[in-house]
């Protein structure tokens, strides 16, 4: 069995379940952790941040849901309105770091969000990916190259794939696949204790 974690590194309520599962990939070392791109922000939803209007809104009560915090840069990042989420880049991005480091790729994702979400940076940028990497003690140069090659376009849409293949239609979602067998176990937001009670049932 391994659990898959389907988000998406511009969603808010995805940045508020990441204490939830580093406690939960804590709690169990030996579970697997599949990190899947789900592509919020594509296509005709790729428009400046002003055009939704309720994100300061949603954010007050993800930080409220679940202690998530959103920094000063990040506010400054967003506050003219014009600034563009772009699901397809940060999935290149979510894909680059999960390519050299396949075993870290949930705390990949979050320290990803971190980036954007507190530091204010941009998942659109080369630059963001060689910040984030160091931080992480990966190696830049390769995480870069990764996140520009043509491939890592090739796995944010194989992502999507796989999430629309999963049925998940938000984010984010944990589930507990085993085989053929698909258990939900988070949608949106739960603690980690009720992620337990329902790996246990499971």
């Amino acid at each position: 069995m391994k659990l898959v974690y389907v988000f998406d590194a511009y969603c808010g309520w995805s940045h508020g379940f990441t204490a939830t599962l580093r406690e939960i990939t804590s709690r169990h070392p030996d579970l697997p952790v599949e990190v899947v791109s789900g592509g919020l922000f594509t296509g005709a939803r790729r428009v400046p941040i002003r055009e939704f209007g309720y994100v300061q809104g949603t954010n007050a009560k993800i930080a409220e849901s679940t202690g998530a915090t959103f920094g000063q840069a990040y506010e400054e990042l967003i506050a003219d309105g014009s600034f563009v989420m772009d699901s397809e880049a940060a999935a290149r991005g979510v894909a680059a770091l999960r390519q050299v480091a396949p075993d870290r790729a949930a705390e990949l994702a979050a320290a990803l969000q971190h980036a954007f979400y507190v530091d204010g940076l941009s998942l659109s940028e080369a630059a963001t990916y060689r910040t984030v990497a160091q931080a992480v003690g990966l190696d830049a140069d390769a995480v870069v190259a990764a996140f520009e090659a043509p491939e890592a376009q090739t796995a944010a849409r194989a992502d999507f794939r796989r999430a629309a293949q999963l049925g998940v239609t938000g984010f984010p979602t944990l589930l507990a696949v085993d085989g053929d067998s698909v258990t939900p176990l988070a949608y949106g937001h739960a603690t980690a204790d009720e992620v337990d009670e329902r790996l246990a049932a499971h």
